[in-house]
C-alpha cells in the first residue's frame, strides 16, 4: 500500500499548531504545503487536541497543551453576593505557554490585543490576584506545598503551579471567582458544613488561640521582618457586613520594638476612621482589640457578604503588569492613566490621588500598588482604603527603631487640590493617634509633633 500523503503534514500539525499559536487555517495550509480544505479537515480530525477561538474564516487555531500530563480545560465560576455560584467561563491551557478566557465577559476591562481573551504570556490577570500571597501565602506553602507538588517559597512557582494551587485548594481566594470543579466542590462541601463563627464575648480568646498558632509554625515574615503576621477568621459582631475577616497581631513581649508594632495597629484602625471624612472615600471597616499581651487588628474582608456571598477584585498592580502602556509612579498617575483610558471615571482618578497624598501625609511608606484594588464595572470602582499607616516608622529589619523625619513637603500644583483634601484627614488622623491611650507615650509625642508640623505645612500651602 502506497504511503499516505498527508500522513506527514498530520504528524506535524501539533508542532506547526504550537510554533503558530493562534494562527488561520490559510496560514497554517501554507506552512504545511497543503490545500486550505485539506488542513480544515485535518484540523478537525484533531478534536480536542486542538482549540478554536471565532468564526468562520476569521477562526484561530491553538494547541491544547497539558497541566502535569492532562490535557484539560477548567471551569471558571464567580460567587455572586447571595453566595451562589455560576458558571462565567472557561479557561484553556494553550502551547508553547498562555492560557485562554474572556474576562471581559466578566466585565473586566481589557486591551484589543486580548479581545479574545488569549493570554499568551500565562494566567488571566484576574486569576493572578487569586493566588496565595505574602505571610498567609508563605503559611499556605509552607502547610500545602508538598501534598500540592510545588515549591514551598511561593516566589519559585510558576503559573502552572499557580493553577495547581487553584484548581486543588482554591475556595476561598481574594475576590468571587473559583477555578475548576474540585475547588468548586470543596467550597460547597465547606459551605455545608457547619461554620465556627466566634461570638462577640469568644473573639478575644479566639483571636489569641490564633495567634499562638500562627506563631508556633515558625513561618517566616513575621512583623521584625516588616510585615504582620496574620490569620484569616470567622466573627460575630453586630453590624457587620461579613463575618469574614483578617486579623493582624503583634507579639507578646513587652519590647520596645513590639510596643512600635503595636503602636502601629492602632494607627492603621484610625487611618481607616479618619480617610472616611474625605468625601467619596471608602476604607475597610475594622477595630483593635488587646488580650493576652498582644494586640489585633480586626479588618473585615470587603470582598465578602455575609457569610457565603462575595464580590470581585483586583489590585492595581495586576491591573498595571497586565494592561497599562507604562509603569505609574504614584496611585494618582495610575489613575489618571486609567481615566485615559476609559477604566476609571474622573472622579475616580481623583479618589486615587487623594488617597496617595493622604498616606504621604501619614507617613505611610509602603504604599506599593499591591495596596490598592478595584471592583469591575464599565467604570471600575476604587475598592475600599486598606493597609494604610505610618510605616516610615516600622521597626527596622533587626528589630531596630528608626528615628524618622517627617518631612511630608508641599505639593505641587497638580497635587494641590487633592493634598489640601487630604490634609484636613491627616490632621485628624495625628490629632486622634496624640490622644489614643492605646499608643505608647514616645509614639503619641511623635504623632503631636508630626500634627504641628502639618499645621504648619498647610498655612504654607
Amino acid at each position: 500500500m502506497p504511503p499516505n500523503p498527508l500522513q506527514i503534514p498530520r504528524n506535524q500539525l501539533p508542532r506547526l499548531l504550537q510554533r503558530n499559536p493562534g494562527a488561520k487555517s490559510t496560514e497554517l495550509a501554507t506552512r504545511a504545503q497543503v490545500s486550505t480544505p485539506t488542513m480544515v479537515r485535518m484540523l478537525k480530525e484533531a478534536g480536542n487536541t486542538v482549540l478554536r477561538l471565532g468564526k468562520a474564516r476569521g477562526t484561530r487555531y491553538f494547541l491544547r497543551r497539558t497541566l502535569r500530563g492532562t490535557t484539560t480545560g477548567a471551569p471558571v465560576y464567580a460567587i455572586d453576593r447571595d453566595g451562589v455560584p455560576t458558571l462565567v467561563g472557561q479557561l484553556d491551557l494553550i502551547a508553547p505557554r498562555g492560557t485562554v478566557l474572556d474576562v471581559a465577559g466578566m466585565g473586566w476591562p481589557i486591551e484589543q490585543e486580548f479581545a479574545q481573551g488569549v493570554w499568551p504570556d500565562g494566567l488571566p490577570y484576574p486569576l493572578q490576584d487569586m493566588k496565595p500571597q505574602g505571610f498567609m501565602g508563605r503559611m499556605f506553602a509552607r502547610l500545602e506545598s508538598k501534598a500540592l507538588g510545588v515549591s514551598s517559597n511561593p516566589k519559585e512557582w510558576s503559573d502552572d503551579d499557580v493553577l495547581v494551587i487553584l484548581l486543588n485548594r482554591g475556595a476561598d481566594t481574594s475576590g468571587n471567582l473559583i477555578l475548576g470543579e474540585a475547588a468548586l466542590d470543596l467550597w460547597l462541601h465547606n459551605k455545608a458544613a457547619p461554620q465556627s463563627v466566634l461570638n462577640e464575648h469568644d473573639t478575644p480568646a479566639g483571636y489569641l488561640a490564633f495567634a499562638e498558632q500562627t506563631s508556633s509554625r515558625g513561618v517566616a515574615g513575621s512583623s521584625a521582618g516588616g510585615e504582620f503576621p496574620k490569620f484569616p477568621a470567622l466573627r460575630e459582631l453586630p453590624g457587620a457586613q461579613t463575618p469574614h475577616v483578617i486579623v493582624k497581631f503583634s507579639a507578646d513581649d513587652r519590647s520596645d520594638t513590639v510596643q512600635r508594632w503595636s503602636d502601629l495597629l492602632v494607627c492603621e484602625h484610625l487611618a481607616h476612621q479618619t480617610i472616611r471624612t474625605i468625601p467619596g472615600l471608602q476604607s475597610a471597616n475594622s477595630r483593635v482589640l488587646q488580650h493576652g499581651g498582644r494586640t489585633f487588628l480586626e479588618v473585615e474582608r470587603f470582598d465578602r457578604h455575609g457569610l457565603f456571598g462575595r464580590s470581585p477584585l483586583c489590585c492595581l498592580d495586576t491591573l498595571e503588569a497586565a494592561l497599562m502602556p507604562t509603569t505609574s509612579t504614584d496611585w494618582g498617575d495610575a489613575g489618571d492613566t486609567m481615566h485615559a483610558l476609559g477604566w476609571l471615571s474622573l472622579e475616580a482618578a481623583a479618589q486615587l490621588r487623594t488617597i496617595w497624598a493622604f498616606g504621604k501625609l501619614i507617613a505611610n511608606a509602603d504604599m506599593h500598588k499591591g495596596n490598592m484594588s478595584f471592583a469591575p464595572g464599565p467604570n471600575m470602582q476604587v475598592a475600599p482604603v486598606y493597609d494604610m499607616l505610618p510605616m516610615a516608622y516600622a521597626p527596622l529589619a533587626g528589630g531596630e527603631i528608626p528615628r524618622t523625619e517627617y518631612t511630608p513637603g508641599l505639593p505641587t500644583p497638580k497635587d494641590r487640590a487633592a493634598w489640601l483634601l487630604a490634609s484636613q484627614a491627616a490632621q485628624l488622623f495625628w490629632d486622634t493617634a496624640r490622644a489614643d491611650q492605646r499608643i505608647s507615650t514616645r509614639f503619641r509625642e511623635i504623632c503631636g509633633a508630626n500634627l504641628q508640623e502639618l499645621n504648619r505645612l498647610i498655612t504654607l500651602a
